[in-house]
């Protein structure tokens, strides 16, 4: 008769941790969260050089239209792909 042996805590050499999200999944998702801020910074943009003066361009320009919601939305993809991708295991 074979012997059977038994797992008393989760500090013994034959108990292994698994976790659910591997490097790959934390690099993704930090790297969403990098574009998302780096987004919101282009958007914020900077001020008018005299509060005297509207300027256009300045506010209506193509980082702050269409560069930065790109990239906010790319974050937002990348931090869900984050959760999707698998673990080599």
């Amino acid at each position: 008769m074979a012997q059977i042996k038994k797992s008393t805590g989760t500090t013994g050499s034959s108990a292994q941790l698994s976790l659910l999200f591997g490097k790959k999944n934390y690099l993704f998702f930090i790297a969403g969260i990098v574009f998302i801020f780096s987004g919101f910074i282009a958007m914020s943009g900077g001020s008018m050089p005299s509060p005297d003066v509207w300027d256009e361009s300045l506010i209506y320009s193509p980082v702050r239209i269409t560069v930065a919601p790109i990239l906010i939305l790319s974050g937002l993809v990348l931090c869900g792909i984050s959760i999707f991708v698998k673990n080599k295991q």
